[in-house]
């Protein structure tokens, strides 16, 4: 905690299997001091948010982890700006405002977040000049994708800038995590972002543990790597074949498509659910492998390592996908780093960011991860680090399976007298995924006070609006798919 020692705050370790520190601030200076040091450090905004009249801030640095707190004026909840020095700040604090009516005297951007009234005007920076026009897409869009609103101003077909708007269909899910028992909790956060229900069920875990004291058996801590991984090549998989269709190659997508769902189907058969929901459960895990299910995964992961090879190569050597691909919605590592990109997307820009490698936890810090990245930024680097992603998940998945400790699946929580804290970190397919709470006692029994889960796409979807400018209208599509951010993840 080098960059923040020198503030003099007094940080407390909280028990988490990664590097976790708090600290409550005494006013609102310390707490733009605090983000301009990390800032300055090369740091990054892992989550922003607030509990009642306290704003919370996760701060990511090299030693780990760091949890501020900022006690706000109840009769003002004022709270001061932190987008200057991280600009994907803006939109979670618009979401803090709309949630808890906190205010931010000091930012630029104060428009609702979630309200979206239909005799108001919504402000957005307009382009105009000779030949600029607006093009409307959403929010409703076709089929079963979520409720977003796009508006290009193009010249042409050639995309001048672009704004969305998003937050239509606002879930409850924080305040729903408060009328449930801690111990039922973690199927609500499963279902959060189904794409990635294990990494958010895992974070749930990890920050209720943490909060306990809970010390899960390794046979489980390695089950739920060997599920989290599975999670991961299945998005890749469906990625992949969409991107190639994306540029009108059908072939990839019905190729890509075959592999995943019988990727799906192994799930469902060994796992009890195609997506694997519900298999991570508090203190360690639902379900076991037995040897025949060990058997069958080695297996298909050679299969799949073998069909995936052969795939690539026809991708790498199509002429007309590497023309759609390459410079095509490009973010330098320069404006990668400045907008806080992270994840998959961040690694495709050069940033070199994955928490299974920088601050590995069990069984990670035995698996020795070898990180996907690209420096291009474009959608041939995101497509480039999918494919990496699959090749290294699968490698993995074979070292689990041939290190599987034998013991327990899951243990018992012990529930503290007092109110607790605690956080859990994953590294999902898409990016981190935070999920911080805060339990306290009750008459009934412990509850969850409160209870944020964060998704990487608070950081990335500001990007995207980067990464179209300069690009035909016909490539959002792809460009939108290469990085595949999570509306639902958003919209809690």
């Amino acid at each position: 905690m080098h960059s923040l020692a020198k503030l003099g705050l007094e940080l407390a370790p909280l028990p988490a299997p990664l590097p976790l520190w708090s600290a409550t601030l005494a006013d609102s200076a310390l707490w733009v001091e605090a983000a301009r040091s990390v800032a300055r450090s090369g740091g990054a905004l892992v989550a922003l948010w607030s509990s009642g009249p306290v704003a919370h801030a996760a701060y990511s640095l090299p030693e780990g982890l760091v949890w501020l707190a900022l006690p706000l004026d109840s009769t003002t909840l004022a709270c001061p700006d932190l987008a200057s020095h991280f600009p994907a700040a803006a939109r979670m604090q618009r979401a803090m405002s709309d949630l808890f009516g906190i205010s931010f005297p000091d930012c630029t951007d104060t428009r609702p977040w979630l309200i979206h009234a239909k005799d108001t005007e919504y402000s957005f920076v307009r382009v105009e000049g000779d030949g600029v026009h607006e093009i409307a897409v959403g929010p409703v869009h076709a089929g079963i994708i979520e409720p977003g609103h796009f508006r290009f101003s193009v010249v042409g077909e050639k995309v001048l800038r672009l704004e969305e708007r998003l937050g239509y269909t606002h879930k409850g899910i924080e305040q729903r995590f408060t009328q449930l028992p801690p111990m039922e909790a973690h199927r609500l956060a499963g279902r959060i972002s189904g794409d990635s229900t294990v990494a958010y069920a895992w974070a749930y875990c990890m920050a209720l543990e943490s909060a306990t004291g809970c010390a899960v058996p390794p046979r489980a801590q390695w089950l739920r790597a060997l599920l989290l991984e599975r999670e991961r090549v299945a998005n890749h998989l469906g990625d992949l074949g969409a991107l190639g269709n994306d540029a009108a190659f059908a072939f990839g997508l019905a190729q890509f498509s075959r592999l995943r769902e019988d990727w799906l189907r192994t799930s469902m058969h060994l796992f009890g659910h195609r997506l694997m929901m519900d298999a991570i459960v508090p203190g360690g895990v639902a379900t076991d492998l037995t040897d025949a299910g060990l058997r069958e995964l080695i297996h298909q992961c050679a299969d799949m390592a073998e069909a995936v090879t052969r795939l690539r190569a026809i991708y790498d050597g199509h002429p007309g996908l590497q023309d759609r691909f390459i410079g095509t919605g490009r973010v330098l590592p320069p404006l990668a780093t400045q907008l806080g990109l992270t994840g998959l997307a961040g690694r495709a820009s050069g940033i070199a960011a994955d928490l299974r490698c920088n601050q590995p936890w069990v069984p990670y810090d035995r698996l020795d991860v070898r990180m996907a990245t690209q420096r291009n930024g474009d959608v041939a680097a995101r497509v480039a680090v999918r494919f990496d992603e699959v090749f290294e998940s699968l490698r993995l998945i074979r070292a689990i399976l041939d290190n599987l400790p034998a013991g327990e699946l899951k243990t018992s929580l012990h529930w503290p007298a007092h109110r607790r804290f605690g956080a859990g970190r994953v590294e999902g397919w898409r990016g981190e995924i935070f999920v911080a709470l805060e339990l306290e006692e009750r008459t009934q029994g412990p509850r969850l006070h409160r209870c944020h889960c964060h998704d990487p796409s608070w950081q990335n979807w500001p990007v995207l609006e980067h990464a179209i400018i300069g690009n035909i209208v016909p490539d959002f599509p792809l460009i939108n798919k290469s990085f595949n951010l999570s509306y639902s993840g958003h919209d809690l």
